[in-house]
């Protein structure tokens, strides 16, 4: 799934769109990849001297792109939210050139409340792992 593709399905857009393709998606399992560089928005001011991808992006990104597996189901009018974080680790830091292997596995789906398990890595080391609660809301068109 290209870029074009996936704005068919998050409403995220530059600056906050995180994730530049889907590799793989399943019933209950999506990859996707962020290519990381240098011009990134963040890096201007996290830090300077040695960019850093903020942890807390790194947990949008896996929500982003468990969102795609969430809502291309759905194939309507509905938003994912992010509704928890829990165990969220991170083991490496991430920086420009680094190219981001986001892969999430929905692990409970009940209407429209569900959890995702995902894992970052970063040139194939783990960079992040989280489990993530999401909630769709249906959009008046």
């Amino acid at each position: 799934m290209d870029i074009n593709q996936i704005r068919e399905i998050l409403p995220h857009r530059y600056p906050f769109l995180l994730v530049d393709r889907i590799d793989e998606i399943s019933e209950t399992r999506v990859v996707g990849t962020k290519c990381v560089t240098m011009n990134e928005w963040f890096f201007q001011g996290h830090f300077p001297q040695r960019p850093v991808m903020p942890g807390v992006l790194m947990i949008e990104a896996m929500a982003q792109v468990g969102a795609v597996l969430a809502l291309a189901r759905e194939g309507g009018n509905s938003l994912a939210l992010l509704a928890g974080v829990d165990q969220a680790k991170f083991r490496r830091i991430v920086q420009p050139g680094d190219v981001l292997r986001i892969e999430v596995e929905e692990t409970y789906r009940r209407k429209t409340i569900g959890k995702t398990a995902g894992k970052i890595y970063a040139n194939g080391e783990l960079a992040c792992e989280a489990i993530i609660t999401f909630a769709l809301s249906v959009q008046e068109k």
